[in-house]
Protein backbone atom coordinates (compact mmCIF):
# COMPACT_ATOMS: atom_id res chain seq x y z
CA UNK A 1 0.00 0.00 0.00
CA UNK A 2 1.19 3.12 -0.85
CA UNK A 3 0.26 5.88 1.45
CA UNK A 4 1.89 7.41 4.47
CA UNK A 5 0.01 10.09 6.30
CA UNK A 6 1.86 12.61 9.34
CA UNK A 7 -0.93 14.43 11.38
CA UNK A 8 -0.57 16.53 14.13
CA UNK A 9 -2.12 15.34 17.23
CA UNK A 10 -2.48 18.33 20.03
CA UNK A 11 -3.22 21.83 18.62
CA UNK A 12 -1.15 22.57 15.86
CA UNK A 13 2.71 23.93 15.38
CA UNK A 14 4.09 20.01 16.34
CA UNK A 15 6.65 20.25 14.01
CA UNK A 16 5.25 18.15 11.31
CA UNK A 17 7.47 19.86 8.86
CA UNK A 18 10.39 18.13 9.80
CA UNK A 19 8.84 14.94 9.68
CA UNK A 20 7.35 15.55 5.84
CA UNK A 21 11.25 16.53 4.72
CA UNK A 22 12.22 13.36 6.31
CA UNK A 23 10.33 11.07 4.53
CA UNK A 24 9.53 13.12 0.98
CA UNK A 25 12.84 11.38 -0.40
CA UNK A 26 11.33 8.06 -0.69
CA UNK A 27 8.02 8.93 -1.94
CA UNK A 28 6.78 10.28 -5.50
CA UNK A 29 4.17 12.58 -4.08
CA UNK A 30 3.44 14.78 -0.92
CA UNK A 31 0.15 16.07 -1.03
CA UNK A 32 -1.04 19.05 1.47
CA UNK A 33 -4.72 18.10 2.11
CA UNK A 34 -6.43 20.42 4.14
CA UNK A 35 -5.86 24.29 5.66
CA UNK A 36 -5.01 27.25 4.28
CA UNK A 37 -2.00 29.87 4.63
CA UNK A 38 -2.49 29.73 8.30
CA UNK A 39 -0.52 26.96 8.92
CA UNK A 40 3.06 27.28 9.46
CA UNK A 41 5.89 24.78 8.20
CA UNK A 42 9.90 25.20 9.20
CA UNK A 43 12.18 22.84 7.44
CA UNK A 44 15.32 23.37 8.47
CA UNK A 45 18.20 21.99 5.95
CA UNK A 46 22.13 22.93 6.80
CA UNK A 47 21.97 26.18 7.56
CA UNK A 48 19.39 27.17 5.47
CA UNK A 49 15.40 27.96 7.17
CA UNK A 50 12.41 27.82 5.18
CA UNK A 51 9.21 28.69 5.94
CA UNK A 52 6.31 27.80 4.44
CA UNK A 53 2.39 28.53 5.38
CA UNK A 54 0.64 27.11 2.10
CA UNK A 55 3.17 24.70 -0.15
CA UNK A 56 4.16 21.13 1.25
CA UNK A 57 7.13 20.68 2.71
CA UNK A 58 8.29 18.30 0.54
CA UNK A 59 8.33 20.90 -2.44
CA UNK A 60 12.16 21.64 -1.24
CA UNK A 61 13.11 17.77 -2.33
CA UNK A 62 13.67 17.68 -6.26
CA UNK A 63 12.17 15.27 -8.21
CA UNK A 64 9.12 14.79 -6.05
CA UNK A 65 6.13 15.90 -7.02
CA UNK A 66 3.94 18.18 -4.27
CA UNK A 67 0.32 18.68 -4.46
CA UNK A 68 -1.87 21.14 -2.64
CA UNK A 69 -5.30 18.73 -2.62
CA UNK A 70 -8.97 20.04 -3.21
CA UNK A 71 -9.64 20.24 0.67
CA UNK A 72 -7.26 23.08 0.99
CA UNK A 73 -8.43 26.99 0.54
CA UNK A 74 -5.61 28.48 -1.79
CA UNK A 75 -4.29 32.74 -1.53
CA UNK A 76 -2.63 32.60 -4.96
CA UNK A 77 -0.45 35.58 -3.93
CA UNK A 78 0.65 33.73 -1.19
CA UNK A 79 1.66 30.85 -2.92
CA UNK A 80 3.56 33.08 -5.85
CA UNK A 81 5.15 34.63 -2.60
CA UNK A 82 6.48 31.21 -1.52
CA UNK A 83 7.74 30.09 -5.27
CA UNK A 84 9.22 33.14 -5.73
CA UNK A 85 11.13 33.22 -2.81
CA UNK A 86 12.05 29.52 -2.85
CA UNK A 87 13.05 29.97 -6.65
CA UNK A 88 15.29 33.38 -5.37
CA UNK A 89 17.22 30.78 -2.88
CA UNK A 90 17.87 28.20 -5.49
CA UNK A 91 15.22 25.37 -5.04
CA UNK A 92 14.71 23.84 -8.70
CA UNK A 93 12.29 22.01 -10.17
CA UNK A 94 9.50 23.86 -8.78
CA UNK A 95 7.36 24.51 -11.91
CA UNK A 96 7.12 20.70 -12.98
CA UNK A 97 7.05 19.32 -9.11
CA UNK A 98 3.99 21.05 -7.87
CA UNK A 99 0.68 20.76 -8.84
CA UNK A 100 -2.39 22.45 -7.64
CA UNK A 101 -6.06 20.94 -7.31
CA UNK A 102 -8.56 22.98 -9.93
CA UNK A 103 -11.26 21.87 -7.09
CA UNK A 104 -8.98 23.60 -4.37
CA UNK A 105 -10.93 27.38 -3.07
CA UNK A 106 -9.58 30.29 -3.53
CA UNK A 107 -9.25 32.58 -1.09
CA UNK A 108 -10.19 36.49 -2.27
CA UNK A 109 -9.95 40.17 -0.45
CA UNK A 110 -13.89 39.93 0.44
CA UNK A 111 -12.85 36.48 2.72
CA UNK A 112 -10.29 38.81 4.53
CA UNK A 113 -12.47 41.76 4.91
CA UNK A 114 -15.01 39.14 6.38
CA UNK A 115 -12.82 37.39 8.50
CA UNK A 116 -11.17 40.93 10.37
CA UNK A 117 -14.65 42.22 10.69
CA UNK A 118 -16.02 39.26 12.35
CA UNK A 119 -12.59 39.14 14.53
CA UNK A 120 -13.74 42.53 15.71
CA UNK A 121 -16.60 42.10 16.84
CA UNK A 122 -16.14 39.01 18.94
CA UNK A 123 -18.45 38.76 21.88
CA UNK A 124 -16.96 38.97 25.48
CA UNK A 125 -14.92 36.10 26.23
CA UNK A 126 -12.32 34.08 24.88
CA UNK A 127 -10.95 34.74 21.05
CA UNK A 128 -11.10 31.71 18.93
CA UNK A 129 -7.80 32.33 17.37
CA UNK A 130 -8.54 33.02 13.86
CA UNK A 131 -5.53 34.46 11.80
CA UNK A 132 -7.63 36.63 9.83
CA UNK A 133 -6.69 35.33 6.64
CA UNK A 134 -9.90 34.55 4.81
CA UNK A 135 -9.64 30.59 5.93
CA UNK A 136 -12.71 30.78 7.79
CA UNK A 137 -15.30 32.58 5.09
CA UNK A 138 -14.04 30.83 2.07
CA UNK A 139 -14.50 27.41 3.86
CA UNK A 140 -17.73 28.99 4.95
CA UNK A 141 -18.53 29.78 0.99
CA UNK A 142 -17.44 26.26 0.19
CA UNK A 143 -20.24 24.47 2.06
CA UNK A 144 -22.89 27.58 1.55
CA UNK A 145 -21.79 26.93 -2.11
CA UNK A 146 -23.44 30.17 -3.63
CA UNK A 147 -20.65 32.54 -3.89
CA UNK A 148 -17.37 30.04 -3.83
CA UNK A 149 -15.13 30.46 -6.77
CA UNK A 150 -12.41 27.20 -7.35
CA UNK A 151 -9.12 27.27 -8.75
CA UNK A 152 -10.37 26.25 -11.95
CA UNK A 153 -13.07 28.87 -12.32
CA UNK A 154 -10.35 31.56 -12.33
CA UNK A 155 -10.02 30.20 -15.98
CA UNK A 156 -13.38 30.84 -16.92
CA UNK A 157 -15.09 33.18 -19.86
CA UNK A 158 -17.51 34.46 -16.92
CA UNK A 159 -15.42 34.82 -14.20
CA UNK A 160 -15.59 39.18 -14.32
CA UNK A 161 -19.41 38.38 -13.93
CA UNK A 162 -19.11 36.40 -11.10
CA UNK A 163 -16.75 38.72 -9.19
CA UNK A 164 -19.49 41.60 -9.57
CA UNK A 165 -21.85 39.40 -8.61
CA UNK A 166 -20.40 38.23 -5.44
CA UNK A 167 -18.79 41.46 -4.55
CA UNK A 168 -22.11 43.46 -4.79
CA UNK A 169 -23.53 40.28 -2.21
CA UNK A 170 -20.86 40.87 0.21
CA UNK A 171 -20.35 44.65 0.21
CA UNK A 172 -23.90 45.04 2.61
CA UNK A 173 -22.99 41.50 4.74
CA UNK A 174 -19.06 43.07 5.37
CA UNK A 175 -20.35 46.89 6.40
CA UNK A 176 -22.85 45.07 8.28
CA UNK A 177 -20.82 43.67 10.41
CA UNK A 178 -18.92 46.51 11.13
CA UNK A 179 -16.57 46.69 8.45
CA UNK A 180 -17.98 49.67 6.01
CA UNK A 181 -14.42 50.65 5.26
CA UNK A 182 -13.64 47.08 4.01
CA UNK A 183 -16.72 46.68 1.91
CA UNK A 184 -16.31 49.94 0.33
CA UNK A 185 -12.52 49.21 -0.89
CA UNK A 186 -13.88 46.06 -2.60
CA UNK A 187 -13.24 46.61 -6.15
CA UNK A 188 -14.45 44.07 -8.26
CA UNK A 189 -12.56 45.44 -11.82
CA UNK A 190 -9.52 45.70 -9.82
CA UNK A 191 -9.94 42.25 -7.97
CA UNK A 192 -10.68 40.98 -11.62
CA UNK A 193 -7.67 42.19 -12.88
CA UNK A 194 -5.50 40.96 -10.08
CA UNK A 195 -6.56 37.35 -9.97
CA UNK A 196 -6.22 37.02 -13.64
CA UNK A 197 -2.69 38.06 -13.50
CA UNK A 198 -2.40 35.07 -10.26
CA UNK A 199 -4.32 32.17 -12.69
CA UNK A 200 -1.85 33.04 -15.68
CA UNK A 201 0.98 33.17 -13.52
CA UNK A 202 -0.40 29.50 -11.62
CA UNK A 203 -1.66 28.00 -14.76
CA UNK A 204 1.42 25.61 -15.06
CA UNK A 205 0.67 24.01 -11.73
CA UNK A 206 -3.12 23.57 -12.12
CA UNK A 207 -4.15 20.25 -12.22
CA UNK A 208 -7.15 17.34 -11.72
CA UNK A 209 -5.28 16.24 -8.71
CA UNK A 210 -8.17 13.75 -7.61
CA UNK A 211 -7.54 12.21 -10.88
CA UNK A 212 -3.48 12.41 -10.68
CA UNK A 213 -3.48 10.78 -7.51
CA UNK A 214 -6.27 8.38 -7.65
CA UNK A 215 -4.15 7.18 -10.71
CA UNK A 216 -0.97 7.20 -8.70
CA UNK A 217 -2.18 4.81 -6.10
CA UNK A 218 -3.48 2.16 -8.02
CA UNK A 219 0.22 2.32 -9.86
CA UNK A 220 1.59 2.04 -6.54
CA UNK A 221 2.91 4.85 -5.88
CA UNK A 222 4.32 6.29 -2.37
CA UNK A 223 2.45 9.09 -1.48
CA UNK A 224 2.85 11.12 1.56
CA UNK A 225 0.24 12.94 2.87
CA UNK A 226 0.58 15.78 5.02
CA UNK A 227 -1.64 17.35 7.39
CA UNK A 228 -2.14 20.84 8.18
CA UNK A 229 -2.47 22.44 12.16
CA UNK A 230 -3.38 19.35 14.95
CA UNK A 231 -6.51 17.02 15.71
CA UNK A 232 -7.87 18.93 18.28
CA UNK A 233 -8.30 21.52 15.88
CA UNK A 234 -10.17 19.53 14.00
CA UNK A 235 -13.45 20.95 13.04
CA UNK A 236 -15.76 18.53 14.14
CA UNK A 237 -13.88 16.58 16.49
CA UNK A 238 -11.62 18.76 18.16
CA UNK A 239 -12.08 21.33 21.02
CA UNK A 240 -14.89 23.24 19.29
CA UNK A 241 -15.65 26.10 18.44
CA UNK A 242 -12.17 26.55 19.00
CA UNK A 243 -10.98 25.04 16.13
CA UNK A 244 -9.91 25.52 12.62
CA UNK A 245 -12.22 25.11 9.54
CA UNK A 246 -11.32 21.94 8.19
CA UNK A 247 -10.75 18.13 9.75
CA UNK A 248 -7.71 18.68 10.69
CA UNK A 249 -7.58 15.04 12.31
CA UNK A 250 -6.86 12.36 9.85
CA UNK A 251 -10.02 12.07 8.82
CA UNK A 252 -9.67 14.50 6.81
CA UNK A 253 -7.13 12.68 4.50
CA UNK A 254 -9.65 11.04 2.74
CA UNK A 255 -12.37 13.81 1.98
CA UNK A 256 -9.50 16.83 1.35
CA UNK A 257 -7.34 14.24 -1.38
CA UNK A 258 -10.12 11.87 -2.49
CA UNK A 259 -8.25 9.27 -2.08
CA UNK A 260 -10.06 6.09 -0.27
CA UNK A 261 -8.93 5.05 3.24
CA UNK A 262 -7.74 2.12 1.76
CA UNK A 263 -4.78 3.47 -0.07
CA UNK A 264 -3.07 4.89 3.76
CA UNK A 265 -1.16 2.47 5.58
CA UNK A 266 1.05 3.67 8.07
CA UNK A 267 0.11 6.94 10.15
CA UNK A 268 2.11 8.79 11.71
CA UNK A 269 1.05 10.86 14.88
CA UNK A 270 3.30 14.02 15.65
CA UNK A 271 3.60 15.69 19.00
CA UNK A 272 6.06 17.61 20.94
CA UNK A 273 7.44 16.17 24.20
CA UNK A 274 5.10 18.93 26.06
CA UNK A 275 2.28 20.54 24.89
CA UNK A 276 1.26 23.68 23.10
CA UNK A 277 -1.37 26.02 21.85
CA UNK A 278 -2.10 28.99 20.46
CA UNK A 279 -5.40 31.69 20.89
CA UNK A 280 -8.46 30.86 22.98
CA UNK A 281 -10.21 27.52 24.14
CA UNK A 282 -9.35 25.12 27.54
CA UNK A 283 -5.78 24.03 27.65
CA UNK A 284 -6.13 21.60 30.98
CA UNK A 285 -2.53 21.43 31.39
CA UNK A 286 -0.92 24.75 30.31
CA UNK A 287 1.28 26.12 32.67
CA UNK A 288 0.64 30.59 33.25
CA UNK A 289 3.76 29.95 35.31
CA UNK A 290 8.00 30.11 35.39
CA UNK A 291 7.91 26.91 33.83
CA UNK A 292 5.40 27.73 30.78
CA UNK A 293 7.90 30.58 30.36
CA UNK A 294 10.78 28.32 30.65
CA UNK A 295 9.08 26.36 27.94
CA UNK A 296 8.36 28.66 25.50
CA UNK A 297 11.71 30.42 25.69
CA UNK A 298 13.82 27.16 25.41
CA UNK A 299 11.49 26.20 22.45
CA UNK A 300 11.03 28.90 20.23
CA UNK A 301 7.14 28.93 20.98
CA UNK A 302 6.10 31.78 18.95
CA UNK A 303 3.89 30.87 15.62
CA UNK A 304 5.75 30.32 11.94
CA UNK A 305 2.94 32.49 10.29
CA UNK A 306 2.10 34.79 12.89
CA UNK A 307 4.47 35.10 15.61
CA UNK A 308 2.11 34.91 18.33
CA UNK A 309 3.76 33.63 21.90
CA UNK A 310 1.81 30.34 21.74
CA UNK A 311 1.01 28.82 25.23
CA UNK A 312 2.88 26.22 26.82
CA UNK A 313 2.60 23.27 29.45
CA UNK A 314 3.06 19.46 30.20
CA UNK A 315 2.36 16.85 27.74
CA UNK A 316 -1.29 16.05 28.26
CA UNK A 317 -1.74 11.91 27.59
CA UNK A 318 -5.22 12.08 27.62
CA UNK A 319 -5.43 14.22 24.71
CA UNK A 320 -2.61 12.91 23.10
CA UNK A 321 -4.45 9.01 23.38
CA UNK A 322 -7.66 10.42 22.24
CA UNK A 323 -6.64 12.08 19.07
CA UNK A 324 -4.01 9.20 18.09
CA UNK A 325 -7.36 6.80 18.57
CA UNK A 326 -9.08 9.53 16.34
CA UNK A 327 -6.53 9.50 13.30
CA UNK A 328 -5.71 5.70 13.19
CA UNK A 329 -2.15 6.35 14.66
CA UNK A 330 0.69 3.43 13.91
CA UNK A 331 3.37 5.33 15.80
CA UNK A 332 4.61 8.19 17.20
CA UNK A 333 7.03 11.11 16.52
CA UNK A 334 8.11 13.21 20.01
CA UNK A 335 9.63 16.20 18.84
CA UNK A 336 11.69 18.67 21.18
CA UNK A 337 12.65 17.22 23.20
CA UNK A 338 16.24 19.25 23.89
CA UNK A 339 13.68 21.49 24.80
CA UNK A 340 13.46 19.78 27.92
CA UNK A 341 16.75 19.13 28.99
CA UNK A 342 17.43 20.85 32.76
CA UNK A 343 14.36 20.46 33.74
CA UNK A 344 14.73 18.49 37.09
CA UNK A 345 10.94 17.62 37.35
CA UNK A 346 9.21 16.53 34.49
CA UNK A 347 5.31 16.00 34.35
CA UNK A 348 2.69 14.15 32.39
CA UNK A 349 -0.93 14.53 32.81
CA UNK A 350 -2.36 10.77 32.97
CA UNK A 351 -5.95 11.35 33.30
CA UNK A 352 -8.62 13.92 34.19
CA UNK A 353 -10.84 14.83 37.30
CA UNK A 354 -14.23 16.21 36.31
CA UNK A 355 -16.32 16.90 39.21
CA UNK A 356 -14.54 14.94 41.59
CA UNK A 357 -14.67 12.17 39.23
CA UNK A 358 -11.56 10.54 37.22
CA UNK A 359 -11.77 10.12 33.63
CA UNK A 360 -8.97 8.85 30.57
CA UNK A 361 -11.54 10.14 28.06
CA UNK A 362 -11.58 13.43 26.20
CA UNK A 363 -14.50 15.15 27.05
CA UNK A 364 -16.94 16.00 23.44
CA UNK A 365 -17.68 19.71 25.43
CA UNK A 366 -15.65 22.56 25.41
CA UNK A 367 -17.55 23.26 28.97
CA UNK A 368 -16.20 19.84 30.45
CA UNK A 369 -12.98 20.26 28.90
CA UNK A 370 -12.80 23.70 31.22
CA UNK A 371 -14.02 21.95 34.67
CA UNK A 372 -10.91 19.53 34.01
CA UNK A 373 -8.35 19.03 36.37
CA UNK A 374 -5.30 17.31 35.11
CA UNK A 375 -4.02 14.52 37.20
CA UNK A 376 -0.16 14.57 37.15
CA UNK A 377 2.41 11.74 36.90
CA UNK A 378 6.06 13.12 37.70
CA UNK A 379 9.29 11.94 36.31
CA UNK A 380 12.46 12.56 36.92
CA UNK A 381 14.05 14.87 34.07
CA UNK A 382 17.62 15.14 32.99
CA UNK A 383 20.06 17.64 32.74
CA UNK A 384 22.92 16.27 29.49
CA UNK A 385 22.61 18.36 26.32
CA UNK A 386 20.59 15.67 23.88
CA UNK A 387 21.09 17.54 20.96
CA UNK A 388 24.09 15.76 19.70
CA UNK A 389 22.40 12.26 20.36
CA UNK A 390 21.93 9.84 17.29
CA UNK A 391 21.18 7.01 18.83
CA UNK A 392 18.34 5.88 21.21
CA UNK A 393 20.16 4.30 23.64
CA UNK A 394 23.07 7.04 23.94
CA UNK A 395 20.35 8.83 25.73
CA UNK A 396 20.16 9.87 29.02
CA UNK A 397 18.15 7.25 30.81
CA UNK A 398 15.94 9.55 32.45
CA UNK A 399 15.11 11.12 28.79
CA UNK A 400 14.21 7.21 27.70
CA UNK A 401 12.10 6.62 30.50
CA UNK A 402 9.94 9.76 29.25
CA UNK A 403 10.25 8.45 26.23
CA UNK A 404 8.73 5.15 27.04
CA UNK A 405 6.06 6.08 29.45
CA UNK A 406 4.83 8.09 26.37
CA UNK A 407 4.61 5.47 24.54
CA UNK A 408 2.44 3.14 27.37
CA UNK A 409 0.24 6.27 27.74
CA UNK A 410 -0.59 7.50 24.72
CA UNK A 411 -0.72 3.58 23.61
CA UNK A 412 1.29 3.50 20.58
CA UNK A 413 5.15 3.26 19.99
CA UNK A 414 7.54 5.88 19.43
CA UNK A 415 8.93 5.43 16.30
CA UNK A 416 11.03 8.93 16.00
CA UNK A 417 12.85 11.45 17.82
CA UNK A 418 13.80 14.80 17.47
CA UNK A 419 16.32 16.23 19.28
CA UNK A 420 16.88 19.68 17.16
CA UNK A 421 15.95 21.41 14.35
CA UNK A 422 18.13 19.99 11.97
CA UNK A 423 17.55 17.06 9.52
CA UNK A 424 20.34 14.92 11.00
CA UNK A 425 19.28 15.68 14.90
CA UNK A 426 16.83 12.67 14.73
CA UNK A 427 16.46 9.33 16.53
CA UNK A 428 15.19 6.49 14.99
CA UNK A 429 14.01 3.61 17.11
CA UNK A 430 12.74 0.19 16.18
CA UNK A 431 9.51 1.09 15.51
CA UNK A 432 10.39 3.26 12.48
CA UNK A 433 10.93 -0.16 10.16
CA UNK A 434 7.91 0.58 8.21
CA UNK A 435 9.05 4.28 7.64
CA UNK A 436 10.84 5.22 4.37
CA UNK A 437 13.95 6.66 5.55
Amino acid sequence: MPGTCVIGLHWGDEAKGKIVDLLTPRHDFVVRYQGGANAGHTVVVGKEVYKLSLLPSGVLTEGVTSVIAGGVVINPAKAIEELDELASRGVDGLEKNLKISDRAHVIFPWHVAEDRALDSNTSDGENIGTTQRGIGPCYRDKVARSHAIRVGDLYRDDLRQTIQHVVAAKRPVIAAMGGADAAESLDPEAIYNEYTAYAERLRPHVADTTEMLLSAAEAGKMILLEGAQGALLDVDHGTFPFVTSSNSSGVGVCNGTGLPAKYVNFTIGVVKAYTTRVGGGPFPTEQDNADGQRLRDQGNEYGTVTRRPRRCGWLDAVATRYTARLGGVDAVAVMLLDVLSGFEELKICTAYEIDGERTNVFPSHVDDLRRVKPVYESLPGWREDVTGVRALEDLPANARGYLDRIAELVGRPVCLVSVGPGRDQTILTGAAEQLAV
